[in-house]
């Protein structure tokens, strides 16, 4: 069957004259097929439109620009006006002479160039969805990553923050359990002073009458203060109840503290203070480290507990 030029089966097919004269140069000339696949791969371009001015020299077929002074070689403007004379003919299989193609002879061509660019777009549309599935792949597959990755350092925080309450679990752990046995040691030592030798009434008992002090035939020096070595603490609740027992003189008011928090009903990690009605005095942290004769609580003394 009698072959179309490239040009003309461009122009049949729909194709803007613009378009298949720049298809056509871009491709070389080299056939339908590859000019039709430049316009598909090209449709696109900001400046597909535009004209096509070729280079200088540059020809359709080829050959010197150094040779135009023995034979001048056509531009693409000479070979679009020569596709264009030579339209509707053909070259004759038998004679060689080139006759005009028949009305069925161009439909045929037409239909079989119009196939071929459904295949190519065909073609096209299957590579791009191929392509688009590969990069949501590839999307799907970062976000997964990226993903773990966030879960790992999640994971990774809450190991820490649980490993640094445990710490501090242990170490308040600690500390009560010394506390305890340092109230522990004291209520013993306490009760090994007081359990034998008698009791405190009965030593006084057997000291001698001293005269009153106020009796006017009285003579000699004053009698000297007693000092005392232990206090009993008595402390009022926030719910109106009370708690007492006895420290030593030389213990800090931070004793007292932890007594406290250790027999009364104040929520566990409740912060709370320590003050004395009579005279009206507030302690605090630094009064923590004072001892109880030093604050004047000894030999005893009420105190009172408030919220911070």
């Amino acid at each position: 069957m009698a072959e179309q030029t490239t040009l003309e089966s461009l122009l049949e097919m729909g194709f803007e004259r613009n378009r298949a004269e720049k298809a056509v140069a871009k491709t070389g000339n080299q056939g339908i097929e590859q000019a039709m696949d430049w316009l598909m791969e090209h449709e696109d371009d900001p400046d597909i439109d535009e004209p096509y001015v070729p280079p200088v020299g540059n020809v359709l077929g080829g050959g010197n620009a150094d040779s135009q002074s023995t034979t001048e070689q056509p531009t693409l403007a000479d070979t679009a006006e020569g596709i264009a004379n030579a339209e509707n003919t053909c070259i004759d299989s038998e004679t060689g002479a080139r006759r005009p193609l028949t009305e069925e002879e161009k439909l045929e061509q037409v239909r079989r160039l119009e196939e071929l660019m459904r295949v190519k777009q065909a073609e096209r549309r299957e590579r791009e969805r191929e392509e688009e599935l590969e990069r949501e792949k590839q999307r799907r597959k970062q976000g997964q990553e990226l993903q773990q990755i966030r879960q790992k350092l999640q994971d990774d925080d809450m190991k820490k923050l649980a490993e640094l309450r445990r710490r501090e679990k242990m170490e308040d752990k600690l500390a009560r359990q010394r506390v305890k046995e340092k109230i522990a040691r004291d209520r013993e030592e306490r009760a090994q002073k007081f359990g034998g030798g008698g009791t405190p009434s009965t030593a006084a008992a057997s000291q001698p009458a001293q005269p009153s002090p106020s009796s006017p035939t009285s003579h000699g020096p004053p009698p000297t203060k007693k000092e005392y070595d232990e206090s009993r603490i008595q402390v009022r609740l926030l719910d109106g109840s009370t708690i007492a027992t006895v420290f030593k003189a030389q213990e800090p008011l931070a004793a007292v503290r932890v007594y406290v928090q250790m027999n009364s009903n104040v929520p566990e990690g409740q912060d709370f203070t320590l003050l004395s009605l009579y005279p009206r005095h507030v302690y605090t942290e630094l009064d923590m480290e004072k001892p109880l004769k030093e604050l004047g609580l000894v030999p005893s003394a009420v105190l009172v507990v408030t919220k911070k």
